[in-house]
Order: C-alpha cells, then sequence, then structure tokens
C-alpha cells in the first residue's frame, strides 16, 4: 500500500495547479533519489553536488569537456611552492543582494573544514586562507600542491554574512536527523535560486537574473521543476506521457522504448563514475556476520575469494545490458595514462572455493551487505546478483537496500561506518588518482577525522600513505605515473576493494529539450534550452 501511496502522491505533482504553471520555459526533471540538504557541504554526492552547483558556485568550473576554467576567482597564480593567489570577480553579488568577497572565501574555506562536512578533503587541513584585499585571496600550505585548485569545482562558496546571521554556520552532516536554516534554504551566487523545497517531493528553481554572467547565459528556460522519482517504471511512464522533460537514469531495456516513443529520446554515453564493492578490514570482528571473534575480511584469501567469485561479464551484459566497462582500477581508465597496464582478477568460482577452504571458511559465512536502491544505474540489481554469485562460493549476504538517503547514514554514521560489505561508486572531484588514493584508501582512525574519509572499510597500508604523499607534491608527469602505477598495484595485489565496472549514462529526454551530459553525470541547469 505504502509504493502505490507513493506513486499517486508523485503523479499528483504533475495534475491541477501545477500544470497551470506549465509553458514552455518551465523545465520539469526527476532523479531516482531525493535531494534532502540544500547544504552543499552536507554530501559528497555527485547528483547532491551538482544539483546544488546550480546555485552555489565555486572559485573555479569545469567546461563541457571538464577542463578547468575561471569560476568566481577570474584568474590565479602560484606565486611560489606554497602559496597560490586567486583574483576574484567583482561587481558579484549572493542572491539576496549581498556582495561576494574575499571574507566569503576564507569563511567558506574554514566552515568546508568543519565538522559534520563531508567535503573536508577538498582543501588541505593546514592550509591558510589570507584575504590580502576584498577581492584577492591568498592560500598558503604546508606543502607543495599542483592539484589544488582541481578538488574545487564542487566547493560552493557561501554568504558569510547570511550564514552566521541563520545560525547555519555549523554544517548539517548527513546522518543528522535534525537540518539547520542552511540545509532548508539557499543563498548563492549562481544562474538559478531555489524558491521552494519539499524535501523528498519537490524543489523548485528560478532563473537568477542578477548572475554576474548572465548576458552571457546559454540557457533559456526560467523555472525549473525537480521531482525525486524512485520507481523506474513510474518515472519513465512521466516522460514518455509528456509530463516531465527529463529523467534520469533510465533502465538500459527502456532505452529503445523511450527513442521509439513520439517526442522522446534517449541520451547516453560513458561515466568516469567506478562501481565498486568493499569490505570492513578493521573492526577485529565484523558487526554482520556469522563469524564471532575474528574478521574473515582481514584475510586477503577471502577478499580474493569474493573477487573471484563474481562474473563481471554476467552483470555487464544481463544487468547493466552492456551499458558498461567492467574496471581493473578504482578509476576509469580514460583519468590515468597507465590504465591498461592492469587487468582484474579472473572469474574463477572452483579457485574462489578453494580459497575459502584455505582461510577456513570451507562451509562458508553469513556476512551483512549494505546497498543503495536509489543511486547508482541497478543498484540494487547488481547487489542481488553479487549475491547470488557469492551464494555459489557458500557465502550467503544478507541484502540491506535502501534508499540513498538512508544508506549514506548508515555506511558514513558520523564516522562510525556501520557497514561489513558494501558497494558503492565513485567519481574523483579533481579527475586525478590522488582523490582516489586519499579518500578511498589511506588509513584513517576510528572516526575518519584523519585518513581517508571515505575509506568505509578501513583498509591501511603505511607504504600506500607514504606514496600518496609523494604524489601530492610530485610536478614530474612521469614520475607522478610512476608512483601512482606503484598505488594501484599494491590495492590490486591486496584487494583493498574489487572495482566492478564504469557504470554508462542513459537519460530520457523530450525530443524539444537539449542539455549537455557531461561524463560525471552533472545535469546543469544553465546547459538546457526548451
Amino acid at each position: 500500500m505504502k509504493r502505490i501511496w507513493i506513486s499517486a502522491t508523485i503523479l499528483a505533482l504533475f495534475s491541477g495547479a501545477a500544470l497551470a504553471q506549465d509553458d514552455a520555459k518551465t523545465f520539469k526533471f526527476a532523479f531516482q533519489g531525493e535531494l534532502k540538504s540544500l547544504d552543499q557541504y552536507t554530501l559528497n554526492e555527485t547528483f547532491s553536488l551538482w544539483t546544488l552547483g546550480n546555485i552555489y558556485e565555486g572559485l573555479v568550473s569545469l567546461d563541457p569537456e571538464l577542463n578547468l576554467i575561471p569560476g568566481l576567482a577570474e584568474s590565479w597564480e602560484v606565486v611560489d611552492d606554497n602559496t597560490w593567489r586567486f583574483h576574484l570577480r567583482k561587481g558579484v553579488t549572493f542572491h539576496n543582494g549581498n556582495p561576494f568577497t574575499a571574507d566569503d572565501v576564507v569563511f567558506s574555506a574554514d566552515r568546508v573544514r568543519s565538522k559534520g562536512s563531508d567535503l573536508k578533503t577538498r582543501i588541505p587541513a593546514d592550509a591558510k586562507f589570507v584575504a590580502i584585499d576584498d577581492h584577492t585571496v591568498e592560500v598558503q600550505l604546508g606543502s607543495p600542491n599542483p592539484i589544488l585548485p582541481a578538488e574545487w569545482p564542487t566547493w560552493g562558496i557561501m554568504d558569510k554574512e547570511w550564514t552566521e546571521e541563520n545560525d547555519a554556520v555549523a554544517v548539517t552532516s548527513a546522518s543528522d536527523e535534525g537540518q539547520n536554516y542552511a540545509a532548508l534554504h539557499t543563498n548563492g551566487t549562481g544562474p538559478f535560486k531555489i524558491v521552494s523545497h519539499e524535501p523528498g517531493v519537490k524543489t523548485v528553481f528560478e532563473a537568477n537574473q542578477d548572475w554576474w554572467n548572465w548576458d552571457n547565459r546559454q540557457f533559456n528556460i526560467e523555472r525549473a521543476e525537480f521531482t525525486p522519482i524512485g520507481s523506474d517504471a513510474t518515472r519513465v511512464a512521466a516522460l514518455l506521457s509528456g509530463e516531465l522533460d527529463l529523467v534520469y537514469p533510465i533502465p538500459v531495456q527502456d532505452i529503445p522504448r523511450v527513442d521509439a516513443n513520439a517526442g522522446t529520446e534517449a541520451l547516453t554515453g560513458p561515466e568516469l563514475r567506478t562501481i565498486f564493492l568493499g569490505f570492513d578490514q578493521r573492526r577485529p570482528e565484523l558487526l554482520y556476520s556469522s563469524v564471532k571473534g575474528k574478521n574473515p575480511f582481514q584475510d586477503l584469501r577471502v577478499r580474493k575469494a569474493f573477487y573471484q567469485a563474481i562474473d563481471i561479464e554476467a552483470i555487464k551484459q544481463k544487468i547493466m545490458r552492456n551499458l558498461s566497462t567492467p574496471a581493473a582500477l578504482m578509476i576509469s581508465p580514460v583519468l590515468y595514462s597507465r590504465s591498461d597496464e592492469f587487468t582484474r582478477l579472473p572469474y574463477d568460482p572452483d579457485g574462489a572455493k578453494a580459497l575459502l577452504a584455505e582461510a577456513g571458511y570451507g562451509d562458508g559465512f553469513t556476512v551483512g551487505m549494505d546497498c543503495p536502491n536509489d543511486r547508482y544505474v541497478n543498484d540494487e540489481q547488481i547487489c542481488q546478483a553479487v549475491a547470488a554469485m557469492l551464494a555459489r562460493i557458500g557465502v550467503k549476504v544478507d541484502l540491506n537496500a535502501q534508499p540513498k538517503a538512508q544508506y549514506f547514514a548508515k555506511i558514513l554514521a558520523s564516522g562510525g561506518y556501520d557497514t561489513s560489505f558494501y558497494l558503492l561508486g565513485w567519481t574523483p572531484g579533481s579527475f586525478d588518482s590522488y582523490n582516489v588514493i586519499r579518500d578511498l584508501n589511506t588509513c584513517r582512525n576510528d572516526d575518519g577525522t584523519t585518513g581517508g574519509p571515505f575509506n568505509i572499510g578501513g583498509y591501511c597500508n603505511e607504504k600506500v600513505d607514504a606514496l600518496a604523499a609523494e604524489i601530492l607534491v610530485e610536478n614530474d608527469i612521469t614520475k607522478r605515473d610512476d608512483l601512482i602505477a606503484q598505488v594501484y598495484t599494491i590495492l590490486n595485489d591486496e584487494v583493498s576493494h574489487i572495482p566492478l565496472h564504469q557504470q554508462g549514462l542513459a537519460w530520457g529526454k523530450a525530443s524539444d529539450v537539449e542539455v549537455l551530459q557531461r561524463p560525471d553525470n552533472a545535469l546543469l541547469l544553465s546547459t538546457v534550452k526548451k
């Protein structure tokens, strides 16, 4: 009954008063998951970051080919090995009319590294931001960082005065039940404003005619309405009927149907995101397992057995309908020049059984698995397939598939990392291997305040940490790529995680809508024409 009620509620949004507002300049879209918080620092997740990126802008931005370009900083330079200087745009205002100044940048740099923020690693912890004048900011580092601004396109600058006035300096974390003013309201500098927000129901955007780049805008829509629709069938039906202008993702099996329907078409392309599996390797005993007194994932043979039990080609063909690329690394091959030197472990269920027996688990064991069911393409189906494949080697998986809001709140759990085995997707914010190595693979403490904050399973190798420190400061590309190759070799040899694939993008849109589909899966309202 609950599922029927939700569907009826969603469909009601497209009738009555809502239709009265429909015109050629209103763009209606849906995503499979909800936009819970309007605080961009709450959740390091592509959909949330870039949806709010229509509101909040960074010092730097990305062009259609994902090259770094000026944003709120019109230029920057390296003063010396440890110092960067950013020259800010003049005449920029926040949506409430407050002027954008260097004080807002300094404030935002402190806030993004504060408790509750999911974007702490955007800026080195020891970096000092200094306002030289109203439109110049100097960043003083403890050591060289040649890729510093590459991490910043999704770090939006907030209005210091507005945030303090509304008692919203503290960031609402993904696991917090309560939300402060900044989680429910926005005040950015970007091309769109949010004029209403009902979490889990509907969010309405309006074009910001006071945007500093208004005269060069590429969009013609005046209003956008976002509705989260978890049901694939409901989402696609709303597109086919003309009630929505764009939905994403669409199930890969529905691509021919969307293309065959009058007035709609599928938009497909490669995505940079890598989908992978992770294990809790830190706790002496798993939270969710029949094994007591020890942690089977601390045994390389068990991790390797799980890897070799997974038939990635079956997942590609039967679940992803060939809209995925099996992965050997935790990064898309287009983002690392030496990716072709690495290969996946072979699918070998008999070998996997032998490894489990050798490790002392010949009779198998039970383990809990956490999975989102509305975040990645066919995420729950992938987890179900993995569970079935592991069952063939004697491992029983208790699958816990949840909407992404609950899923992230659980596995992050304010640094508690409440999971034993999980599925996650990752696109490096800087499009650089250092991001993957640091955030997913460097040693962390129990609450994640040091080391890789998204190293959910607590993998730790001091050699990887040492190499990561070298990679961060190495300017020579050849030397740097060699250091990265050393890390990926260690990660693969130790099965730190199980890379699955890079998923493909599949959006469905009205034929009269133009939109840029970038390989980072960002939907930018500033590229929409209708």
